[in-house]
């Protein structure tokens, strides 16, 4: 038995994408307990028992036998044992999930892996949350969350889609082409092309921005008050962020600014998190930003256009694009893409065991630094109501410097909207 992959999923697998989790206790872990919590969770999911093959020329689930199916590794946490995990591929034809065990003196960090063809930012929380779940439950302290061995594919998420009509498509994607034509976006040089770096140098790398409770809490109370979304104050930050690090003439540059857009909840019946598919799509919003763009201008401007793009209907039109794709890859050009998971709640675990920190970023195998320039990522997520944001990149296309120069102006001016008061101006201060 086995699941063709469809347009949505099959774009992951040329990405070589997938989720990182990591979730830090502190205290005793029963490594034989966890490990069983792991399998049990395996033997839920059927995508997480196979792997990707190709079937007259289509790209498919397989099961995988029992004796090949992931099981939890484990070994001695050391001081770059993240980064070394986080470079650790899932390569086509193995498993689509790795689960390791990190084991430290007092503190443990178990790293969770999952291929983007079976998963979305919202799924794999969902695993990694029900995995701990089955831990704690194992141990005693609640019910029997082990669940049942799962026999079903879940459907992919173009199945369960309202039609589109052909003509409606093929407008939208004229449209679409005719925007990319006429207004090219900008992204940042790739300045670590053609530099040297040192054999041990690992290819990825992410930069953590992360606001501590109160500063959220802040940052929560200012949007709510302008009335913008936090996506909208975060893109706002990054796209200036990046109008700052290009440099050049004053005046305006031609910006992108891609969102994901959960689609689970716009589903009929909705989607349940815990259902192991990629159930995501996108907006493509191109911006004109002054090289003194005011953020909050723009991040008003970025809210009220996502807005609209979803109520008119954007994102199921971009789902029904992607095979078309390959033929129009400027379709795809952006200078910043801004994930966001929203506000979740983070992994529950028995006494004598406490959560010190929970992080989620996307990392890919396949980057094209021939390409000279490309988009920045940041991932975002609040995990018990702390905004956490993940700037996952390559090393030999971004350099270290551009990559922190961004976090570090991002993070100044989220901190100057938390901290914002009117005043005569009514501007938000961004370091430049």
């Amino acid at each position: 038995m086995q699941r063709k992959l469809c347009p949505v999923e099959t774009i992951y697998v040329a990405q070589r994408s997938r989720a990182v989790l990591s979730c830090t206790v502190r205290g005793d872990l029963d490594e034989k307990l966890f490990a069983a919590a792991f399998a049990a969770k395996v033997a839920e999911h059927p995508s997480l028992r196979c792997r990707i093959a190709v079937e007259d020329g289509v790209h498919v689930l397989q099961p995988m036998a029992a004796d090949e199916q992931p099981r939890l590794l484990i070994r001695d946490a050391g001081p770059g044992s993240f980064t070394e995990e986080f470079n650790t591929p899932l390569p086509v034809g193995g498993p689509l999930v790795r689960a390791v065990l990190l084991r430290g003196t007092d503190e443990h960090t178990v790293m969770l892996s999952v291929d983007h063809t079976i998963t979305d930012g919202h799924s794999a929380i969902a695993l990694q949350n029900a995995l701990w779940d089955t831990y704690t439950a194992l141990s005693g302290e609640l019910p029997d969350g082990t669940g049942e061995y799962g026999e079903t594919w879940p459907r992919p998420v173009s199945e369960l889609l309202p039609p589109v009509s052909a003509r409606e498509a093929e407008e939208y994607l004229a449209r679409r082409v005719e925007r990319a034509k006429q207004a090219p976006v900008v992204c940042l040089p790739y300045e670590a092309v053609g530099t040297e770096r040192t054999p041990a140098e690992p290819e990825l790398a992410v930069r953590r921005v992360l606001l501590e409770a109160d500063e959220t809490a802040r940052l929560l109370r200012f949007a709510k008050a302008e009335g913008v979304s936090v996506h909208g104050l975060i893109a706002a930050a990054a796209l200036t962020a990046v109008r700052h690090r290009l440099g050049g003439e004053p005046g305006t540059r031609t910006l992108g600014c891609l969102s994901p857009v959960d689609l689970r909840s716009r589903l009929t019946p909705p989607l349940e998190r815990e259902v192991m598919v990629p159930a995501v799509t996108s907006c493509l919003d191109v911006l004109e930003v002054a090289h003194d763009a005011d953020p909050l201008a723009l991040a008003r401007l970025v809210t009220e256009n996502l807005h609209t793009a979803i109520e008119r209907g954007d994102p199921l039109q971009e789902l029904h694009l992607l095979p078309k794709v390959p033929q129009h890859p400027a379709l795809l050009a952006t200078s910043v893409i801004v994930t966001n998971m929203g506000r979740v709640s983070g992994p529950v675990t028995p006494a004598g065991l406490e959560v010190t920190d929970v992080r989620l970023a996307p990392a890919r195998e396949n980057y094209f630094p021939q390409a000279g320039r490309g988009p920045v990522m940041a991932c975002v997520v609040s995990f018990d109501d702390r905004l956490d944001i993940e700037l996952p990149y390559s090393a030999g296309c971004f350099t270290h410097e551009q990559v922190d120069g961004i976090g570090a102006a991002l993070h100044t001016t989220l901190l100057a909207f938390a901290a914002h008061r009117d005043d005569a101006e009514g501007a938000v201060a961004v370091s430049a």
